[in-house]
This record gives C-alpha cells, sequence and structure tokens, in this order.
C-alpha cells in the first residue's frame, strides 16, 4: 500500500499537539494528527481539566463548610466522592469529544495509533488494523510527559497513587502522605485535605512550592498549616513499607529518620519525557533526561523534525505547549516574524486554596540576573471586594527593574490570582512599564485594584495601605 503523504504530521494530540494540527490546517497545510490513547492528551483527560473539577467541588464544600460566615445556613453537610469524581470525568470527556469534532472540522486526518519515525520524512502508525505508512517534509513530535516513578516508591493503584489514581479514587484517604509540593502535589494535598483527609506533604527542596518567589511560597504553607496540613521541608521519604491496608514511610529530616503510617500515598515527584520508542536518538534528533533538545524555535536540530510541550522540557505547562505549536505551524507553513517561544514570559497558576500564579523573574532571580530592583508588595485585607468576598488571605507583588521601569516579575497568592495573572502577563508582553501601570485606571470594587497598588507600593505611592 502506498504512503499517505501530508505536509505536516503531529505525533500527540495533547495541546500541543492538537494546536499545532489546528494552526498548520488553518494556514493551508495538509495535515495528520496521530494519537496513541485519547485526544486532548494529559491535560484534557488526566491533568489540567479534571484537577480543576475535583478542586471545585472541594473549593464549594470548604464554602459550605462556611455559610454562618456569611449569614446563610447549611446543616449536615458532606459529600459523595463518586459523584465528585463523576463529575470530573464528566467534564475531561466533553472537552475530549470536543477536540475530535475540532480535527474533523479542520479537516484534519486522525489516526489513533501509535507512531514511529523510521526515517526522515516518513512516520509508521500502528493501529488496530495493521499498519499505516505516512510521509511528511514536517514531523512534530508533541508525546508529552508521565509521571516519574522513584525506585521504592512505585505506585501500585492500591496504597501507593500516581495523580491518575488520585484523580480517580476509589476511596477517601483518611491519613494521606504527598510526596512533592509542586503544582500537582499541591493541588491534590489541598483537594483532599479540604475534605477532611489527615494531608502530609514532604518536599526535599528547601521550601514547598520551589518555582515560585519564596516569599509566596512561605505565605501559601502559613495557610495550608492553617488548614491543618502538615508541611515538612528538605525531607525525603527514603522507603515505603507496604502492610495491609497501610504503608510505613521512612522519612528522613536533618539525618533522622522517623517512620511514620499512611493508608494513602500519592507520589508527585515530577515528570519524564515520553521519548522512548519513536526512533528519535537513531535520527540523531539529541536526548536529555528523557527531553529533547531544542532551539528557541522548538527545531531538533534534525531537518524537518520539530519537538513541542513536555517532551521539549520546562516549562511542563499546556499553554507553553500550545504556544510552541502555533509558532511550529506558522514556521513550517513560511510565515514571517514568527515570534519564538520566551519561558519567562510564561505564567504558572497552581490551582490549591489559596491559588498561586506567577509571571517573569522571582525577586532572587532577578537579583542573580544583576537586575537592582524595586518591588511592591499589596495585602488582600487591604482590598475590598476581598473582604466582601470573604477571602482577606493573600498577597500581590511585582518586581520592577530599578532601572528602566521594566516589569521584571509578578507573584500572587490569594482567591483567584490565577484569572487575574493575566493582566500582568499582557503587560510585559506590551513591555509596559511602572508608569503605563500607575496611569491605567482599574476598576473599583475588584481584586485587580491591588494589581494596581502593588505597583503603587514598589514607587512608595500605595494608597490603601
Amino acid at each position: 500500500m502506498a504512503a499517505k503523504s501530508f505536509d505536516m504530521i503531529v505525533i500527540g494530540a495533547g495541546p500541543g499537539g492538537y494546536v499545532a494540527a489546528i494552526r498548520g490546517a488553518q494556514l493551508g497545510l495538509n495535515v495528520a494528527i496521530v494519537e496513541r490513547e485519547h485526544m486532548g492528551g494529559i491535560c484534557l483527560n488526566w491533568g489540567c481539566i479534571p484537577t480543576k473539577a475535583l478542586l471545585r467541588s472541594s473549593e464549594v464544600f470548604h464554602l459550605m463548610e462556611r455559610a454562618k460566615d456569611y449569614g446563610l445556613k447549611a446543616d449536615n453537610i458532606g459529600y459523595d466522592l463518586d459523584a465528585v469524581v463523576k463529575r470530573s470525568r464528566g467534564v475531561a470527556n466533553q472537552l475530549s469529544g470536543g477536540i475530535g469534532h475540532l480535527m474533523k472540522k479542520n479537516k484534519i486526518t486522525t489516526i489513533m495509533g501509535e507512531a514511529t519515525i523510521p526515517a526522515k520524512g516518513k512516520v509508521s502508525v500502528k493501529t488496530d488494523k495493521g499498519t499505516e505508512e505516512l510521509t511528511a517534509k514536517n514531523i512534530i513530535v508533541a508525546t508529552g510527559a508521565r509521571a516519574r516513578e522513584l525506585p521504592g516508591l512505585e505506585a501500585d493503584g492500591d496504597l501507593v497513587w500516581t495523580y491518575k489514581h488520585a484523580l480517580t479514587p476509589k476511596r477517601m484517604p483518611k491519613k494521606l502522605l504527598v510526596i512533592g509540593s509542586g503544582a500537582i502535589g499541591i493541588e491534590f494535598a489541598s483537594f483532599y485535605n479540604t475534605l477532611g483527609c489527615d494531608t502530609t506533604v514532604v518536599e526535599v527542596m528547601d521550601r514547598i512550592l520551589p518555582v515560585e518567589d519564596a516569599e509566596i511560597s512561605a505565605f501559601a504553607k502559613k495557610q495550608f498549616v492553617k488548614q491543618g496540613m502538615k508541611i515538612m521541608e528538605k525531607t525525603m521519604v527514603k522507603q515505603l513499607e507496604r502492610g495491609k491496608g497501610k504503608v510505613t514511610a521512612h522519612i528522613e529530616a536533618n539525618g533522622k529518620v522517623e517512620k511514620v503510617e499512611f493508608d494513602t500515598v500519592i507520589s508527585a515527584v515530577g515528570i519524564v519525557g515520553n521519548v522512548e520508542g519513536l526512533g528519535l536518538e537513531e535520527l540523531g534528533v539529541k536526548i536529555d533526561r528523557t527531553h529533547v533538545i531544542v532551539d528557541e524555535y522548538c527545531r531538533t536540530g534534525v531537518e524537518g523534525v520539530y519537538a513541542i510541550g513536555d517532551i521539549a522540557g520546562a516549562p511542563w505547562l499546556a499553554h507553553k505547549a500550545s504556544h510552541e505549536g502555533v509558532v511550529v505551524a506558522e514556521l513550517i507553513a513560511g510565515q514571517k516574524d514568527v515570534h519564538p517561544v520566551r519561558p519567562e514570559a510564561i505564567a504558572g497558576c497552581t490551582y490549591c486554596h489559596p491559588q498561586v500564579a506567577s509571571v517573569g523573574f522571582t525577586e532572587e532571580k532577578a537579583k542573580e540576573a544583576g537586575y537592582k530592583i524595586k518591588v511592591g508588595r499589596f495585602p488582600f485585607i487591604g482590598n475590598g471586594k476581598a473582604i466582601a468576598l470573604g477571602e482577606s488571605e493573600g498577597m500581590v507583588k511585582t518586581i520592577f527593574d530599578e532601572k528602566t521601569g521594566e516589569l521584571l516579575g509578578a507573584h500572587m497568592v490569594g482567591a483567584e490570582v490565577t484569572e487575574l495573572i493575566q493582566g500582568y502577563v499582557v503587560g510585559r508582553a506590551l513591555e509596559t512599564t511602572e508608569e503605563d501601570l500607575m496611569n491605567t485606571v482599574f476598576p473599583h470594587p475588584t481584586l485587580s485594584e491591588m494589581m494596581h497598588e502593588s505597583v503603587l507600593d514598589a514607587y512608595g505611592r500605595a494608597i490603601h495601605f
């Protein structure tokens, strides 16, 4: 059978791959996309989207518990774990189905199966019906990543869970250990803790949420501890002894090992790229610690082979993958003035309670980069809308270059900050200065006023605090 020919073949239909395919089709390219498991990838099916659905349930539950604070009555409140999970899966399935529809609408050829790249310009796909041979001058590898498994801490789905098990729990943990305090670990810790589970978080670094600004991490930690979480920093889980219905964790801190019993462990110790079995190294693609090495335009160095998303390195975020997908599709289509991806322009959002969001340099990184800086802060307690919402715990922090007034970084913790951060992201993209931000009139009463006040504070001009 003759090989089917395309302008562009995308391997992996996650938020990087499917967006690349759509943008390519919009620009008149004949596009095929290959997916081995489910449209929308991890993000839609097992990551960003279903976790947000779970966290929304725990947030509403938390508000129901506080009904009295709002002059409301809610008696005998509780939850049905199966129904919470069912809602989360329904949200994921609805969106995953939507991706299939978008592929059809954009006349993209979708092939379900396992892809390999036997030679430059060739893709071989193992499907239910046999093997399909495809050819294209341009191949985009968007195969994503999976949970990292540490020796001795491997998941079994019963006592030790990965994010997948944690998204579809068969039971409610009573005493939970979360290993790792990045976004994934903290979001699950927040969800289970809010629903009444006794939760401990262990982090090997010197603070939780280690990629965030140190001040924001410290503020978030204080809130988590107030909510009853136990947080252990500079600590390692050396071993897990699995018994009947229980796990004994050997936890090492300050050179001492303590044995603590839990009924459930969630391992969230990072990710590894899905680079195996594709034939990348045989093609000459360079791989470093399970991630493909690419330039700023996601080119691998092998002509016609690109890599985007989690497989192409940090930050491991869906919106970064989507942006890279657009960039590569535009390059392939011969567009002029394509802007490369700048990691420091990518915002990070963590949907724990309180939420955390940031973009650009942390205070520490700005100093390391040699900037002389001005820092502004504004607390939620000084904001009318935050107090009206009953959400007075939080802060907004902004970092400016003293010399030019450039906004170097913005960091937030508190209610709805994942929606607020975009204001600063747009500001940075438009190369805004402190003057532009100070002269902007923010609507009242909104949480966004704190973004204004934080800028004013950096220059000794805060009004409400």
